[in-house]
């Protein structure tokens, strides 16, 4: 069989590099393979996973990699003259220039048709969107792109916030800019998290670019544990449950049972969570055997007491990035109730509509919105944190669970029709004879469930109480482990990849 390096050097948009391809575990093979003659030495080291982080995104993304330096050398520049105006007029002038660049390039490129449906709708205009970008590489580089098309770069949405929230720093003086642009190219583009996250903060990446490199054994299969939990949270639960059930249910509800469009309610909460905390964890591992520490992102957000609860422990670097960045500049709650409560939808609205141009977003970012007011002015700071009552908490727990359920519905339902369709299967056609037929056919849907929501449910003792397990085994036991591992994911891998989830925002 002949090896084609071509293949693997020229973007393929049928084989993107993901966390579950194995491309990119030979990439990173590779990465780490050479990183040894680097990681001595921190100005070769942030050239080489510039370079690398820039290959992995061209892999991932195609000429969108182009974007991404532009990006990076507007900010980079930008952050410099921030720091360096003697006026704070102009230092303003600077902030908004960059953020005239970032909110321009991503409104263009992912609210370009929402805001063209939308005045169209409004005014009966007709407006066509050409792809401008598509358009001057036709032009430069010769290629043959879809101009009429626009397609979403992807991770776009997370670099941009993280360069934003960069020159908003340097101009709040939180952190000084960075001189060298190879060390801010790499803090932009750094490959373990550049495409679906967490956002990581200037003031806690950009300090370790200048460390030693220190890595000692323990962290090395703490990495490994991390990498081996993403892998099966996405490939054996997230992707199996996604098409063997949920993906089936959400296209037709009305040609299942309403226990199958219930159970796929319930599979998409899992869904969502196991991937993107899956992708999550595969970033952190990948990023700490590098020398890289990256924020937790995920903090048992399904064993939250409330809405605001949940969203301290959901995606943390973003509910902190739009809290820092846009509900406490606005006004926070300093501005009296009313106010407060402006802030506070404002911000989940525009959360919402960072997850996609579409309504159903914006309204899953309204109903998350209310629910937080609602919280804030009719519930007591200390409801629901009661110790004093095990059944209080699980009780508050199972409230809130429920709550995010419901808005998981209006996420993933493409239409408001299919949203009460379903709804509407489970109260009129149950299918009560067939659902024990069902669970004796799906044994390995069932199966992962209930594992599942044991998973979710546990305690983070027990959970530490694994990990420490696993690193101090022996070396033979902790590779068999990972052969294991490795064995039942494939088995479960299915033919075609399914991109993570966030990979869409």
């Amino acid at each position: 069989m002949e090896f084609d390096l071509w293949k693997y050097l020229v973007f393929s948009p049928d084989e993107p590099m993901y966390f579950t391809s194995a491309i990119f575990w030979g990439f990173l093979s590779l990465v780490l393979l050479f990183y040894s003659l680097f990681y001595k030495k921190p100005i070769l080291r942030n050239a080489y996973l510039l370079l690398v982080s820039m290959y992995f995104y061209y892999q991932a993304g195609g000429w969108f990699f182009l974007m991404l330096i532009f990006s990076t050398l507007v900010d980079y520049i930008l952050g410099l003259r921030i720091h360096a105006a003697k006026t704070n007029r102009g230092r303003k002038l600077f902030l908004m220039a960059s953020l005239l660049v970032n909110i321009g390039i991503l409104g263009y490129f992912k609210y370009s048709y929402f805001f063209v449906d939308l005045i169209s709708g409004l005014f009966g205009i007709d407006i066509q969107v050409t792809n401008v970008f598509a358009h001057l590489l036709n032009r430069t580089a010769g290629t043959d792109l879809d101009i009429h098309t626009i397609i979403l770069p992807v991770g776009v949405s997370f670099y941009t916030f993280q360069t934003i929230s960069y020159t908003i720093d340097v101009y709040r003086k939180h952190v000084k800019p960075v001189r060298n642009i190879i060390d801010f190219g790499f803090y932009v583009s750094f490959f373990p998290q550049l495409v679906a996250g967490p956002i990581v903060r200037a003031a806690a990446f950009i300090p370790q670019l200048y460390q030693k490199y220190s890595l000692s054994e323990r962290q090395v299969w703490h990495a490994v544990f991390l990498i081996m939990g993403g892998l099966v949270k996405k490939i054996l639960v997230a992707d199996y449950l996604a098409v063997d059930l949920i993906d089936k249910v959400f296209e037709s509800p009305l040609s299942f049972t309403g226990f199958e469009n219930l159970l796929s309610i319930y599979a998409y909460a899992v869904q969502i969570y196991f991937d993107f905390s899956g992708y999550t964890d595969i970033a952190i591992g990948v990023a700490l055997l590098l020398g890289f520490k990256l924020p937790i992102n995920f903090n048992a957000p399904y064993q939250a007491r409330s809405l605001t609860d949940f969203w301290r422990r959901w995606h943390i670097s973003l509910s902190s990035w739009l809290r820092d960045y846009l509900y406490i500049p606005l006004g926070g709650n300093r501005k009296g109730k009313i106010r407060t409560a402006m802030h506070l939808l404002v911000t989940m609205l525009l959360g919402g509509l960072w997850h996609g141009a579409h309504w159903r977003f914006v309204l899953w970012g309204f109903y998350h919105g209310m629910l937080l007011l609602l919280e804030r002015l009719f519930i007591s700071r200390t409801a629901g944190l009661d110790h004093s009552h095990a059944w209080k908490i699980w009780l508050s727990r199972i409230l809130t669970f429920h709550l995010v359920l419901a808005g998981w519905l209006i996420f993933r339902a493409e239409s408001p029709l299919i949203a009460w369709n379903m709804v509407s299967q489970v109260f009129s056609h149950f299918g009560g004879g067939a659902v024990l037929q069902y669970i004796q056919s799906n044994s390995i849907i069932i199966g992962l469930m209930v594992i599942s929501f044991f998973l979710i449910g546990m305690p983070a003792r027990i959970k530490e109480t694994i990990r420490g397990w696993f690193i101090i085994r022996p070396y033979w036991l902790k590779i068999l482990i990972v052969l294991v591992v490795i064995f039942i994911v494939y088995q479960f891998q299915i033919s075609e990849q399914k991109p993570f989830i966030y990979f869409r925002f």
